[in-house]
């Protein structure tokens, strides 16, 4: 399999990367000049999109090729997906060849070979650009091949620019080619880029709100080693992370900053998990805590604006002081999501994910010099997944013993106990009996939920101080509220012993 990084660069930075790409200790050779014009197929109903699948034909010259790209997806700018290409004689795709290529009695047989496709296909959108190829000689002997592509994709009237950087791995250590865009990002303003030359065309035939992703389901199997279950994990965990970027920095939309940030707290509660066998570098950690306090702190002003107010707005419908306190609210909570926006759009971000990707593509943590712990990511997944549901379970017992007379700490370690153990229990979904799995994370879930509402109100009384301070006007608003929210707390902490005496009778799946 092909390894490649995509990177985005502003069209303004691109004279700039052209200079660096020139330098005489990288470059072997003089760069090459490519044009490309590109057109994408599919049928009105978009029936390829629909099924993960991306055609198009491509002219370079006098040669067209017709590729077709299908499953997967990108982690950090890292491509994983299947591809198969051939070459044609003129501008219309040949779907007999490519149905040729792909697995026999695969979906993507089914779909390229079913005649509806053949008489209701046609071009959607188009890209044309100009490519410039260097190569590269890394040190250790490592080549690489690096393309900046600049044009625009077009549908009618509508056009989104190109200005990406492929970087190519042609022969030596895949790692060096991570370490080499981490390079170039000390260089040249570069963020990673998820989305290819398709998801972007496919946005301009049909475009869609943006709105939270929830996490998909973790693809894991009883004959997987738990080096291999990890790396499962971690991707699927940083995949939600990246499918709600775009919501984050181009909509301002509460929910993908939540999913944003469920994706990540998954992705650290997945890390701890493993932490024994596959430490993350410290520099890494840091970086994910940095994340977690942007998005929490986007997150926590939401929940106050557009949940614990409205809601109390719900329960007091006469009481004229909630309205102006909750439009300051909101305008603090969309401040704060614009802050996060601009966290994520940067590059340090995108330096932490491909940092993120480099370790975990490579692999590095097998070079640790503790045999017991190599020797262990080369066991059974299963056999690792139930002590690891266990002693996860065993820790939220712990954890509960002072829930109900315990102060607001306390109950705030339980859930992240309960969080974890549920977190735990939904990776290894597919590895557990699964009645018993569903059951586990349902009253997990339950737990999780209370003590988050009470969690909630005691993050909200603590921000309804901030907003008061900054809206002195709002003293009798924010004080009436800090009230409500102590009653409240008082009478579902009476409630919690029921949903923790069902918790801590079960065992893990």
């Amino acid at each position: 399999m092909e390894v490649e990084l995509k990177l985005l660069l502003m069209p303004a930075d691109a004279a700039a990367f052209r200079r660096l790409a020139m330098l005489p200790q990288w470059a072997v050779g003089k760069p090459h000049l490519q044009k490309f014009s590109t057109t994408y197929f599919d049928t009105p109903a978009l029936r390829l999109k629909e099924h993960g699948m991306e055609l198009r034909v491509r002219r370079a010259g006098r040669l067209w090729t017709e590729t077709l790209k299908a499953g997967g997806r990108a982690i950090a700018g890292l491509p994983q997906r299947q591809e198969w290409e051939a070459s044609i004689d003129g501008p219309r795709p040949n779907l007999a060849a490519l149905a040729a290529l792909v697995q026999r009695g695969s979906n993507w047989e089914k779909v390229l070979t079913a005649p509806a496709l053949a008489q209701g296909m046609g071009p959607i959108f188009d890209s044309v650009f100009r490519r410039t190829v260097w190569s590269f000689r890394l040190p250790h002997g490592t080549l690489v091949d690096v393309a900046l592509d600049q044009g625009e994709l077009r549908r009618g009237h509508a056009h989104e620019p190109i200005s990406e950087i492929k970087l190519m791995l042609k022969a030596g250590d895949p790692a060096a080619l991570f370490d080499f865009a981490l390079q170039l990002q000390n260089k040249v303003r570069l963020r990673v880029a998820n989305l290819g030359k398709a998801a972007r065309g496919y946005a301009l035939v049909a475009p869609q709100p943006s709105t939270g992703v929830k996490a998909g389901a973790v693809e894991l199997a009883l004959e997987m080693t738990v080096d291999q279950g990890f790396r499962a994990i971690v991707s699927n965990c940083a995949a939600q992370m990246q499918d709600n970027e775009s919501g984050v920095v181009r909509t301002n939309d509460p929910e993908s900053v939540h999913q944003m940030r469920v994706g990540l707290r998954r992705l650290r509660s997945a890390l701890g998990l493993f932490a024994k066998w596959a430490p993350l570098p410290v520099v890494l950690q840091s970086e994910l805590e940095w994340l977690a306090g942007q998005l929490g702190a986007a997150r926590d002003a939401d929940v106050l604006a557009d949940t614990t107010l409205a809601r109390m707005a719900d329960a007091c419908p006469t009481e004229a002081e909630l309205p102006p306190l909750k439009q300051a609210a909101s305008m603090i909570a969309r401040a704060k999501r614009q802050h996060a926006a601009g966290s994520v759009a940067s590059v340090r971000y995108s330096r932490m994910m491909l940092g993120l990707v480099a370790w975990l593509h490579s692999s590095r943590w097998r070079e640790s010099p503790d045999d017991s712990a190599r020797q262990a990511l080369a066991e059974p997944l299963d056999k690792r997944a139930a002590e690891i549901l266990a002693r996860r379970h065993k820790k939220l017992l712990e954890s509960g013993k002072r829930l109900e007379h315990g102060t607001p700490e306390d109950r705030h370690r339980v859930r992240i106990a309960a969080k974890k153990a549920r977190y735990a229990a939904e990776f290894f979904q597919r590895l557990r009996p699964a009645r018993r799995a569903k059951r586990y994370i349902k009253r997990l879930t339950t737990l999780q939920d209370a003590i988050g509402s009470l969690n909630d109100a005691t993050v909200a009384d603590g921000l309804l101080r901030q907003v008061e301070k900054s809206h002195p006007g709002l003293a009798d608003s924010t004080a009436f509220a800090r009230g409500f929210l102590c009653c409240r707390t008082n009478q579902e902490v009476r409630e919690l012993a029921e949903l923790w005496e069902q918790c801590s009778a079960m065992k893990p799946p």
